[in-house]
């Protein structure tokens, strides 16, 4: 078969063998397939059959933890646990790995249910943190992602089994105790940050669009857009630069055309924003960067 697979012109083979069929791996891997990934009922090989290295792309390499940053608003006072199983009782967010095919704030809103029995809605991410080689993820690495979180029930029961401690702790002294993660830490100081000047300040909130797959959407995570620009069409653009075409500001030249995207008139208030039909005009003048 893989004679065959070369002389029809395949670059590439992939093998998927079933849990009680891997006796079949020596014989595939006699012929030069090797490994890709592994589930739990079943292993997938690959064969690479073009020139040079493989380009094929390679299995996944990512955890992902999530947590909950469940903040009363009213009362300033945010849900801390203390983990069971650990060297160190630490105060930190509730969280946990995300499951296949599971949104972030879902898991968010599961893991903090699981751990402390409080109900809570997604509201925000706040921080990711990225490490690699991480122990706990078998050598791999490691996405953790804090969300803003707020409650829909306050009585906790927490579980027994992961939690040694469980409490409603005062925002302030989460954000000055020694007794915390780092993450933890620097975290409630940021959220500290946004519950005195404004939740916009920090957050990271999220939108659905349909992708460009057939029937699938996809979540993007960024800073609100106000609704002037996230409601812009190109109409809209034409007419907001014809009725500032006779503004005039001094300009500073940047040496790549491609340096036009995202710029505004340098002197020009915040609103005066070059809309994106400039991108299909003349590559010059280069506009400062914002």
């Amino acid at each position: 078969s893989v004679s065959q697979w070369r002389d029809e012109g395949r670059v590439a083979v992939w093998l998927h063998v079933p849990i009680l069929q891997s006796s079949l791996v020596a014989v595939a891997a006699s012929q030069g397939f090797a490994f890709h990934h592994a589930e739990q009922g079943s292993s997938t090989l690959t064969l690479w059959l073009g020139e040079g290295p493989s380009r094929l792309p390679g299995f996944a390499t990512h955890q992902l933890g999530v947590a909950g940053a469940v903040l009363d608003e009213r009362t300033g006072k945010v849900l801390v646990v203390q983990d069971r199983n650990k060297t160190v009782n630490a105060w930190k967010f509730p969280g946990g790995l995300s499951n296949p095919g599971e949104d972030i704030g879902d898991t968010a809103v599961r893991e903090v249910f699981e751990e402390t029995g409080i109900k809570s809605e997604f509201k925000s991410i706040l921080s990711i943190r990225q490490q690699h080689e991480h122990p706990g993820a078998f050598g791999k690495s490691d996405m953790y992602i804090i969300c803003r979180m707020e409650p829909c029930s306050f009585h906790i029961s927490f579980c027994q089994h992961e939690c040694l401690r469980c409490e409603w702790m005062d925002l302030e002294e989460l954000a000055r105790t020694e007794n915390a993660t780092p993450i933890t830490s620097t975290v409630a100081k940021l959220l500290l940050f946004g519950y005195w000047e404004g939740f916009d300040r920090i957050d990271i909130t999220m939108r659905e669009f349909p992708a460009v797959y057939t029937g699938l959407f996809y979540k993007l995570y960024h800073r609100e857009l106000p609704e002037s620009y996230r409601n812009m069409t190109a109409t809209y653009q034409s007419e907001y630069f014809r009725d500032r075409r006779s503004y005039r500001a001094p300009v500073k030249i940047w040496p790549y055309p491609e340096q036009t995207k995202n710029y505004i008139y340098p002197s020009a208030p915040k609103s005066t924003c070059v809309p994106k039909v400039l991108l299909f005009m003349s590559t010059y003048p280069h506009w400062e960067k914002e």
